[in-house]
């Protein structure tokens, strides 16, 4: 609605911000706010005018209003008798601040009469608010601008003497316009204005009366009124007949009482005050009287005296009276004492004590009331005065006077002012003649005393006072035999020593000694003696409550409690004002357990006296709660359980748990009284108790006081009889303090089983009885309840009213509430109290409704934050829809929510927590946020998907509130800004589209987004609002959102600019060096310290990693491309890694040091460039695992995963440069340590889930499926990492030096190997085991390194349990072979591995390996002959790896022929054979590639080896993939093809090496003719036919010459590269193709040297016919010369062409025999052969 120029702030939101409730807080700007305004204070009520024709025209005029606006205000006019303008003001502002719809339906309102006439009736509400309001204003300013603690104090005096005397003649008007004005009627105001109505006004008008008087009082307080002005205000208050004689009395009903009582109190406060009884005193007392204004003014003071002669019929003249008697008595004391005597026997007459007793009481307590202390002020002068100017005896009842006293002193300072006065002087005098009866009477003395008590120094004044107490006074009705006396009865002597107390023993006893004299005066009581004797009044109180519990059970006890009762009081008032003296007092409050339980157990127990003892106990109990917990304990009056607890179903029945002498009295004697004193003693009592943390074992015998309060009295208290107004309210709030006590109880020693804690009983309890239900009933008081609560208080605005106690308990109801969702165990099913809370009610009525209109109410800011921090909470956990709660009031309470958040005044703190609200919302409430968002479809088209903010959009707050112009003003403060971005990152995280779509094209919102990130920030130690952390972190998510999700070239351009200039700013630099910085401060902090920004440097952390990984994907966008820039990068995340982790460990070091490690290893594996130019990593690094090696091995365990993986990336990145080798011993130490600790720890954890595995139904156990088994071994475990890293150092140590070493010091090689025999047996820890064989691997290949494995057992771990991995099935050969990819962890690639391991170790061993190698090979024979075999039916790579590996195994073997023929004779001979067979196959295979071809597509189904080349699906469904795709499928399965060939090509080659070793040696068969044949067996049948495929067909000397042919064949197509073959050249590249030429001729050199070998031992064998001899000659000599002829023209034709195709100075395999310098020697030999045949 237009805001137009007459619009001017309210005068509520004027009050609120002088109280300092608003966003304005600043002195300067309170200041503005009353320059602004203090011409509109001093009008006071006249600020609002009457009607008027001139105002009605300027309306007319205006053209800013809209009609219906200007209509309803004429009607507003008329009904309040308003000024037209101010009307349509009132009613603008009540539709900012009040109204309760939408904009919308506000013309339906105005039009329709029946809801125009309700909106009239409340905007007159509204209306008569802001009169009060208005005054209010001015009482604040009178109240605080002398007080010196107040923040604004300077602001408000500089106002106030503006405001000075004129404000007195303006509100002194108003008040007699106000008592003169006539009731409004129908005809004058319009039919609305019905009795009810007028009711409401008059109301109004008494409630106007009071403040304008209080006002009046506060202002005579500080400023002198003149006897001019004394005597007006006497006649004026004399005809309202002090506010009970009003025009408009008939009006008045027992509510208003309250209000007309207060004006009487106000109007005798005036003229008391204008009395100025202080300053007479004073001039009395210097005998300068003639100064007192009143004393040269003899008209007056005759005007004034036949005034109040006329006085004496109204309790409120008794104090005027008695002032001016006082007055006139010391100006004039000769002049007029008849009419003086008159009058003070008329103000006596009126009970004026008893009068100002309940006036004080009346005007309130003094918590911050300035109202009453000033009236006890006031009060103060007149009584001292009084009683120093006349005698005691002639001011009646002693006790009336006391009491006043006591009222009176309650203010603060008072009685330090009274102990600062002298004894004869003033009220010094009450406590002399009090004094001069104790203890024959004791109570009024303490209760002078105990009002006496205010601060530390009364206290001690108080104590010394009674300690050195000098007179004790008794009465007798007789004279008793032991005194002797003068002959006048004057003075007494004793003669023989008394003891006072009879029953008394010892200590609790007073003995009077013989001789004391004692003065005598005789009374109507008898002969009152007051003995000289000094004694200590605190022995004597302690006498005192000795004797009552001796006297408990006898008919005197009532009157003993009437004088224990003050006793208690004193005490109790004592130790809470200074803890010091409790000591003293230890003999009193010692016996308190007693008396309570004595008293407690009698039939009609005294219960104000029971009060004051648990009074005294809460006192105690909040210092030692121990103490008083252990002796309370065994007194019966709390309630206690009979049998100890053991479940929660059995505490919540409260089976065996009794009442104790409390619960009977609540029910025998409270509740039928309606009194309950003790009943708000034991709540405070166990609400302390609980608050002392006392430990679980009494926090167990607390449990039954506690679930009496649940069970008895939370559900049933609004019931109860009640006699006093206001205790039922204090009762529910101390109910709900002590569950918030309860509920905040740390959860230190809480879980201890099941048997039930204080809290979880508490939870349960509210979840699930009628305790919850009543905490509900609560909550749903609702807004307006409350509103009419403090509308009815007749105070102005103390902090203790029913009001203020109703708000209070309604706000712990929300927390007990909050904090009971919070803290309930999760559980699937919905307790009774969250479906109270969330459950639909018709027409509104549900509770989250309820909770949502609190936003109305304006008195407590804290009341609707609370409120909405509860519906945050629910929109969370409650699987229900706030927008359905909301009904039709959706959109009016949306309004209110968005008109407080962006209300440039509200406090801040609710703007704050309705932006979390909301932010929680986004993602669990998606109806109640497109309400909130408000976005409308553009232009309306269908299908539309363009959005643009609606009128009440949420978004439309937030980017003010993120506009870079609004940051550092008052209304947008960091906590604030912080908000908004926490709800727009929500948005970006729950991809609302429609929402970001707008944001993103806003203009400037990419700019203002990201200006916190251009700021520069205080130093980390400078932080006062750590939320600006948040802030950037929020701006930093949502960037790298956008960036995540939208493709790089959509990106708005305003993004990208502001991407460059974050780059170009070299703010990428400085932000990581302030999060290095960050992570510093927090590793430099004490623990305590840093924590308190921990969350928000966490949140930055996290922020600033997500960018920078985003940077190393993205990095074209995010403009980090300078390697210059990537290495500061790199070089602060590894600095503030070290920062964090190399500390003494506190958790919050951890945490960052876990998250920057994080980031610093993936920064590794993407920036290998950039850190290749690094300086030295590994340094810092290895300092940083030594330090996580020695933290909690818990809280470590990923961080240390993270630095081993970090470590093994830098060493492969970096190496081990020369000069770094320093690092190496104590990093190899660290590593060797780690993996020692691991491995043993994994001994135990397999062992242990060998047991396990035993229970069937255990999920947790490890079963025999390796997968269940990853408990400890994962791939990224520390165990295996640190394995891997080991072996990366091995190889960096070249040499072995350090490995022996460290090897010395540490055994871990023994723990290695017995983890590796453990997991081998149990078929566990896959990724152990292959990461152990590694390390073994690489250690085998220096002498060093394989002597110590070798050493240490390798083959007693290895060889046996190595059976359990693979299982050699009896049927076929090829089931044992998976097709598995040949890279993933696999148990066949363990075995592998260990074949590996054996071949190395033979390797390097040699002769001193070669016993175990033998083991080996016999204990795995069947597998090693069934690999042989297998080659022939499964051609997967995975078979051929482990084929090739075994070959690799034999060929060392080989060397050793003897000694394996001496071990194991069969064994040789069979893997002679199958040798054989393996290389007919591989000929074969690779003779006929189509045949290769079709057996891998039939037989392994997946031609295809896995691998990144293999993702793509082959069979793809649409034609354009599968045109596009066949080429693609056809160049894989060449691939695959050349992968199985190349694999075929290196056994068979392996294959030939060995089968070289199992034939004579050809230079020696053929030189040597006494060699001994049968030492060698014939490998191959004399047969020269080509190889077949087939078992059946034994290897012949055909097979091996089809052997050299194909290599032959194979070697001229490498030659060659013809591209159109399926060649295995075609896809090769140089360096390959260099590899497998010289694979190929060594192939083709092996092969020729087993033909000639075996063929001339075929020749020299004598069992061969010499027929076969002569066809083997002619067979080779042919083939033989064929080749020769074939060998020498592929030389030919290669040679010339390139030299580097030249075959044979080709580098050979380090297996080759021979090398040879030139082509001669090996076609020589063959040559030579030949020739040698064909002899």
């Amino acid at each position: 609605m237009a805001d137009s120029e007459m619009y001017v702030r309210s005068s509520r939101e004027l009050w609120t911000i002088l109280l300092g409730r608003s966003a304005l807080r600043e002195p300067a700007q309170i200041e503005e706010e009353l320059d602004r305004n203090w011409e509109r204070l001093l009008q006071g009520l006249c600020y609002y005018k009457t009607p008027s024709s001139s105002a009605a025209e300027k309306l007319k005029a205006d053209k800013d209003v809209a009609q219906p606006l200007k209509d309803f205000g004429l009607r507003i006019s008329k009904l309040l008798g308003l000024d037209q303008q101010q009307s349509v003001q009132i009613l603008q502002c009540y539709l900012q601040e009040d109204y309760r719809g939408t904009r919308n339906t506000l013309k339906d309102v105005l039009q329709d009469e029946r809801p125009s006439q309700a909106l009239l009736l409340k905007i007159a509400d509204y209306y008569y608010e802001e009169r009060v309001c208005h005054l209010r204003c001015v009482l604040l300013l009178l109240t605080y601008f002398q007080d010196e603690r107040h923040p604004y104090r300077v602001e408000y005096s500089n106002c106030v003497n503006k405001l000075e005397k004129d404000l007195v003649n303006n509100y002194q008007k108003q008040f007699e316009t106000l008592f003169k004005a006539e009731s409004p009627t129908w005809e004058t105001h319009g039919n609305l204005m019905t009795e009810r109505q007028v009711s409401r006004w008059f109301l109004q008008c008494l409630r106007e009366q009071s403040l304008l008087l209080e006002i009046l009082f506060l202002y005579y307080a500080y400023f002198e009124m003149g006897p001019g002005d004394l005597l007006s205000f006497t006649k004026m208050f004399k005809e309202q007949g002090f506010g009970l004689r009003q025009t408009n009395r008939h009006l008045v009903d027992k509510s208003m009482d309250a209000l007309v009582d207060r004006i009487g109190y106000f109007s005798c406060l005036i003229l008391v005050e204008g009395m100025d009884i202080d300053f007479l005193h004073k001039c009395a007392l210097e005998d300068r009287t003639e100064q007192h204004q009143f004393s040269n003014t003899p008209a007056i003071s005759k005007e004034m005296d036949q005034m109040l002669l006329t006085f004496g019929d109204i309790p409120h003249h008794g104090p005027v009276l008695l002032a001016w008697v006082l007055l006139r008595h010391t100006l004039s004391p000769d002049e007029s004492s008849p009419v003086i005597r008159r009058i003070g026997n008329t103000s006596l007459q009126l009970g004026v004590f008893q009068y100002l007793t309940t006036m004080l009481q009346g005007l309130g307590g003094t918590g911050n009331n300035c109202t009453a202390s000033t009236a006890r002020m006031c009060i103060y002068g007149l009584l001292s005065f009084v009683i120093t100017s006349f005698e005691e005896e002639t001011l009646g009842s002693q006790q009336h006077l006391i009491n006043a006293a006591c009222e009176v002193l309650s203010a603060p300072s008072l009685a330090e002012l009274f102990w600062e006065t002298k004894p004869t002087m003033g009220l010094g005098m009450i406590l002399d003649s009090a004094m001069g009866m104790f203890p024959h009477k004791t109570g009024m003395l303490l209760q002078l005393l105990t009002a006496l008590l205010s601060d530390k120094s009364t206290a001690k004044k108080v104590y010394i006072f009674l300690d050195k107490m000098s007179f004790y006074t008794e009465v007798y009705k007789t004279k008793p035999n032991d005194v002797i006396s003068r002959d006048d009865e004057t003075l007494w002597r004793r003669q023989a020593p008394k003891l006072l107390y009879p029953l008394g023993l010892g200590q609790t006893n007073l003995r009077m000694p013989q001789g004391v004299l004692g003065q005598v005066a005789v009374g109507e009581q008898g002969y009152v003696v007051r003995w000289d004797y000094s004694y200590s009044a605190w022995i004597l109180f302690t006498c005192e409550i000795e004797m009552l519990l001796h006297v408990v059970s006898t008919a005197d006890v009532i009157l003993h409690c009437e004088r224990v009762k003050p006793i208690l009081d004193l005490v109790h008032k004592m130790i809470s004002t200074d803890w010091t003296v409790s000591d003293c007092l230890l003999p009193l409050t010692s016996r308190i357990y007693m008396l309570l339980q004595r008293l407690t157990s009698v039939i009609n127990p005294p219960v104000d006296v029971i009060a004051s003892c648990a009074n005294c106990l809460i006192v105690l109990a909040a210092r030692m709660p121990g103490k008083v917990w252990s002796s309370l304990h065994h007194t019966g009056f709390l309630p206690f359980a009979s049998s100890p607890l053991t479940n929660m179903a059995q505490s919540i029945s409260a089976e065996g748990m009794k009442a104790g002498n409390y619960g009977n009295l609540l029910v025998l004697i409270e509740q039928p009284r309606g009194e309950y004193a003790v009943t708000i003693a034991f709540l405070r009592l166990v609400t302390t108790l609980v608050k002392g943390q006392l430990g679980s074992t009494q926090d167990k015998g607390l449990i039954p006081c506690v679930l009496l309060v649940l069970k008895e009295m939370l559900p049933t208290y609004h019931k109860w009889r009640y006699n006093t107004h206001g205790v039922r309210e204090r009762i529910g709030c101390l109910i709900l303090e002590l569950v918030h006590a309860i509920l905040n109880l740390s959860p230190e020693g809480e879980a201890s089983g099941s048997t039930p804690t204080l809290q979880s009983l508490c939870i349960y309890s509210l979840a699930n009885t009628e305790a919850g239900q009543a905490v509900v009933n609560i909550m749903g008081v609702g807004v307006d309840t409350i509103d009419v609560v403090l509308a009815a208080q007749p105070s102005s605005g103390g902090s203790e009213g029913p009001g203020q106690i109703l708000i209070q308990t309604v706000k712990l109801a929300f927390s007990v509430t909050n904090n009971v969702i919070r803290l309930k165990p999760p559980s699937s099913a919905v307790s009774p109290l969250e479906q109270a809370l969330t459950q639909h009610g018709g027409h509104g009525s549900n509770l989250i409704a309820v909770l949502a209109k609190y936003i109305y109410h304006k008195h407590d800011p804290a009341l609707p934050r609370l409120a909405i921090q509860l519906l945050k909470r629910l929109a969370t956990v409650a699987p229900m829809s706030v927008y359905a709660c909301l009904g039709g009031d959706a959109a009016a309470i949306r309004d209110a929510f968005l008109t407080r958040l962006q209300s440039r005044t509200e406090d801040m703190r609710i703007k704050v927590m309705i932006l979390e609200f909301l932010t929680v919302a986004v993602e669990t409430q998606p109806g109640l946020i497109e309400l909130f968002l408000n976005l409308e479809v553009k232009d309306g088209a269908e299908g539309s998907k363009e959005f643009l903010l609606g009128e009440w959009s949420c978004l439309q707050v937030v980017l003010d509130l993120i506009d870079s112009r609004q940051q550092g003003k008052y209304w947008c403060p960091p906590l604030l800004h912080r908000a908004a971005l926490a709800f727009l990152h929500a948005l970006w995280q729950d991809r609302r589209d429609s929402a970001i779509s707008v944001l993103r094209t806003k203009e400037r919102f990419w700019e203002n987004l990201t200006t916190p990130l251009f700021g520069t920030l205080p130093a980390p130690s400078d932080i006062t609002e750590p939320c600006v952390l948040e802030t950037c972190a929020f701006v930093m998510k949502i960037i790298g959102l956008e960036i995540y999700y939208v493709v790089s070239g959509s990106l708005e351009r305003s993004l990208k600019d502001a991407l460059q200039k974050f780059s170009s700013g070299r703010r990428y630099e400085y932000w990581s060096q302030y999060v290095k910085s960050l992570v510093v401060h927090v590793a430099e902090t004490e623990e305590e310290e840093g924590v308190h920004s921990f969350s928000e440097t966490q949140m930055v952390i996290s922020a600033w990693r997500m960018l920078l990984i985003l940077s190393t994907s993205h990095s074209d966008v995010m403009q980090l491309k300078e390697d210059s820039a990537r290495l500061k990068l790199f070089m602060d995340v590894l600095d503030g890694t070290k920062a964090a982790l190399l500390v003494p460990m506190s958790v919050p070091c951890l945490r960052l040091g876990s998250m920057m490690a994080t980031l610093l290893l993936i920064l590794l594996k993407q920036w290998r460039s950039v850190v290749a130019t690094a300086p030295d990593v590994l340094a810092p690094l290895s300092l940083i695992l030594e330090s996580v090696l020695q933290g909690d091995q818990q809280l470590m365990e990923s961080t240390k995963a993270k630095v081993f993986s970090a470590l093994i990336s830098a060493l492969q990145i970096q190496g081990l440069n020369g000069g770094e080798i320093s690092q190496l011993p104590q990093l190899l130490l660290c590593v060797c340590e780690t993996v020692q600790d691991e491995a043993l720890a994994l001994i135990d954890s397999t062992r242990h889930a060998a047991q396990v595995r035993d229970i069937p139904d255990d999920k947790d156990s490890m079963e025999t499926d390796a997968v269940r088994s990853f408990q400890k071994d994962q791939r990224d475990g520390v165990c295996v990492l640190a394995l891997h890293l080991a072996k990366e150092l091995c190889r960096a140590d070249e040499d072995g030096e350090h490995w022996v070493l460290v090897m010395r010091k540490i055994p871990a090689l023994h723990s290695i190997l017995s983890a590796l025999e453990l997991s081998l047996r149990s078929k566990q820890n896959l990724y152990f085991t292959e990461a152990a064989l590694h390390l073994l691997l690489t250690l085998a290949r220096t002498p060093q390194g394989a002597a110590a494995v070798a050493g240490a057992g390798v083959i007693q771990s290895i060889c046996l349990p190595l059976l359990s991995v693979y299982e050699v099935p009896s049927n076929g050969a090829s089931q044992g072979f998976s097709r598995k990819s040949q890279d993933a962890p696999c148990w066949p690639g363990v075995y592998r591995l260990s074949m590996s391991l054996m071949e190395i170790l033979l390797k390097t061993l040699r002769y001193n390996f070669i016993n175990e190698a033998l083991d080996f090979v016999g204990v795995h024979q069947e597998r090693i002959l069934q690999c042989l075999n297998a080659v022939r039916t499964v051609q997967s790579l995975v078979c051929l790896d482990e084929a090739d590996h075994t070959v690799g195994f034999l060929l060392q073997l080989s060397s050793f022929c003897k000694e394996w023929q001496f071990h194991l004779p069969h064994l040789l001979r069979d893997v002679q054979i199958n040798l054989c067979y393996l290389c007919q196959t591989c000929t074969y295979l690779l003779h006929s590639r189509n045949m290769l071809h079709h057996y891998l597509q039939a037989k392994n189904g997946e031609a295809l080896p896995s691998g990144p080349r293999a993702q793509r699906d082959p069979q793809t469904p649409s034609k354009a993939a599968a045109e596009g795709g066949g080429g693609e499928r056809e160049e894989a399965e060449q691939k695959a093809l050349l992968a199985v060939q190349c694999s075929l090509l290196k056994i068979l080659s392996k294959t030939l090496a060995t089968l070289q070793h199992f034939t004579p040696d050809c230079c020696q068969i053929i030189l040597d003719q006494c060699m001994d044949l049968a030492e060698y067996r014939t490998l191959f049948v004399l047969s020269f036919t080509t190889s077949a495929f087939d078992a059946d067909v034994a290897p012949s000397f055909g097979t091996l010459l089809a052997t050299i042919n194909v290599a032959l064949s194979m070697l001229g197509e490498v030659e060659k590269k013809e591209p159109a073959s399926l060649s295995v050249a075609s896809l090769a590249s140089s360096e390959e193709t260099q590899a497998l030429k010289s694979l190929l001729m060594f192939t083709m050199e092996n092969c020729f040297y087993v033909l000639i070998s075996q063929a001339v031992r075929c020749l020299k064998d004598p069992s061969i016919a010499p027929r076969d001899k002569q066809r083997l000659k002619q067979e080779l000599g042919s083939e033989l010369s064929t080749l020769l002829s074939s060998l020498s023209r592929h030389f030919r034709r290669g040679a010339p062409s390139s030299p580097a195709s030249s075959l044979l100075p080709s580098p050979q395999p380090p297996g080759a025999k021979a090398s040879h310098e030139g082509q001669e020697p090996f076609i020589q030999l063959v040559q030579a052969f030949v020739r040698h045949i064909q002899r």
